[in-house]
């Protein structure tokens, strides 16, 4: 084999992808990167207070993008699947484009309050359809086993890409001030165009995907897909169990490095001016693991891997307690690894939990609304803690809610394994059958076991999926 051909992802088996997976992975890549490429993160609260805006007009406005965003992911979700992953991906870079130019139209309080409104639109309407269509259009290209590491490679060179142009910030801004919504404008309107590049998709059988939306234009097929999505749920524990997994995962991971970051940092003495660079080291740390899933070894479960890497997260946070400076900065940095392990193993499971024919954007979209609204509340109970000047306790309680909510998980999973996920097969039947076959009869029908016995289940049962190895 040449090296001209290393950079080709190839199968367990050996096979490349198809030219239109490739193709399907390069466009995500490039829809990842420029879509989550938000120049005016690491100075969105100064820019803010430079604009005369109050700490408590800053926060306020961050509590209803929180709750705009869970109300968002419901009918974005069913539109997703009404018209189709590839147009809500389009959609969304449209209204993050307009997102990021509103601060720089109008810089007071309405226009940062219109920007997070359509931060929030933008995002919902891309945080299902995205995993949607990069799963889909793999699966339909022969390529499923290409999924976890597509979707870890797309992470990864976003976070990177971050790390390369969050510290351009702030000479940016020096030379233009607005530099940083408009330069986040401009990759969103990027975005926009490898949307429209992305192909149309396939199903399985080579059909045009795009089309399947047509019969539904009549009404009420908004309400159809809901109750199609809650019956998924409904008649899929499995699936209600394995998005509950993530809500862990999210929550320890966005509440660190959104809410406790600087608190955390600043908690050990870590000047403020050296935030940047241990955000970048941190980026960096996630980028490269997010980039990795594969080098999880099959010797595990994909949810026993996602559960010892939430307890992982949470035994880094309340070990950041224990330590000096460049302990807490080893300790976040492992933290930011372990979550970028942990992100697409999650992913993965949740789509392979989704039964075949459920609308799988809208489900994806339920996944994103449990965990933000957990993470809200988390964010107001963190805020309690932080007034109280009892960060290390809020650590420390953090970590114990993390195992007790996997303990728990785990008991619905064991209790679940021992559910039988179709009628039992009558055993004095099988027996009489097994003799009649060492006898070298058989019977009228032609076979040795009885029809409950040779009945498929409706649905993957919890050990079958955990047999299932996700990695290689």
């Amino acid at each position: 084999m040449g090296r001209g051909r290393s950079r080709t992802p190839r199968t367990p088996g050996g096979a490349p992808p198809s030219p239109r997976a490739r193709r399907i992975i390069r466009l995500n890549n490039g829809f990842q990167l420029l879509f989550n490429l938000l120049w005016w993160m690491p100075v969105f609260y100064a820019y803010q207070r430079q604009a005369g805006l109050t700490d408590g007009q800053i926060f306020g406005i961050q509590s209803i993008y929180y709750i705009a965003f869970c109300l968002f992911e419901i009918p974005t979700g069913l539109v997703a699947d009404r018209i189709g992953a590839r147009n809500c991906l389009r959609a969304g870079a449209l209204v993050m484009t307009a997102a990021n130019l509103a601060p720089v139209l109008t810089p007071n309080y309405s226009g940062f309050l219109v920007h997070f409104l359509l931060i929030a639109a933008g995002r919902s309407l891309t945080s299902g359809a995205a995993s949607a269509y990069l799963y889909d259009g793999l699966r339909a290209e022969g390529a499923p086993e290409h999924y976890l590491k597509a979707e870890g490679q797309a992470r990864a060179l976003g976070l990177a890409a971050k790390v390369l142009c969050w510290p351009l910030v702030g000479p940016l801004m020096a030379l233009a001030h607005s530099a940083p919504y408009v330069l986040s404008a401009a990759s969103a309107g990027g975005s926009l165009v490898c949307a429209v590049l992305l192909p149309r998709q396939l199903t399985p059988g080579g059909r045009d995907a795009g089309r399947r939306t047509a019969p539904r234009a009549h009404g009420g097929s908004f309400r159809h897909e809901a109750a199609a999505a809650l019956r998924s749920v409904r008649a899929t524990p499995w699936l209600a169990l394995v998005m509950v997994q993530g809500v862990a995962l999210f929550t320890l991971s966005r509440i660190c490095q959104v809410n406790l970051f600087q608190p955390v940092l600043l908690d050990h003495g870590i000047a403020e001016d050296s935030h940047g660079a241990v955000l970048a080291a941190m980026t960096v740390a996630e980028a490269v693991a997010s980039a990795r899933p594969h080098w999880l070894t099959a010797r595990l479960s994909p949810v026993a891997w996602v559960s010892l890497l939430s307890l992982a997260m949470a035994a880094a946070l309340a070990g950041s307690t224990l330590g000096g400076p460049w302990t807490v900065v080893g300790l976040l940095c492992l933290f930011a690894a372990v979550t970028g392990f942990a992100y697409p193993l999650q992913r993965k499971l949740v789509n392979d939990a989704i039964p075949a024919g459920a609308p799988r954007a809208t489900l994806l979209s339920v996944e994103s609304i449990i965990d933000r609204a957990v993470c809200a509340l988390a964010a107001v109970a963190a805020g309690g803690y932080l007034a109280a000047g009892r960060l290390d306790a809020l650590l420390w309680h953090s970590a114990l809610a993390t195992v007790a909510l996997l303990a728990v998980l785990h008991l619905l999973l064991r209790r679940h394994r021992r559910s039988p996920a179709a009628p039992r097969p009558d055993r004095k039947a099988l027996g009489i059958a097994a003799i009649l076959e060492l006898c070298g009869l058989r019977r009228p029908g032609g076979t040795a076991r009885t029809p409950s016995a040779r009945r498929t289940p409706a649905r993957p049962t919890a050990s079958t999926w955990e047999r299932s190895p996700t990695t290689r």
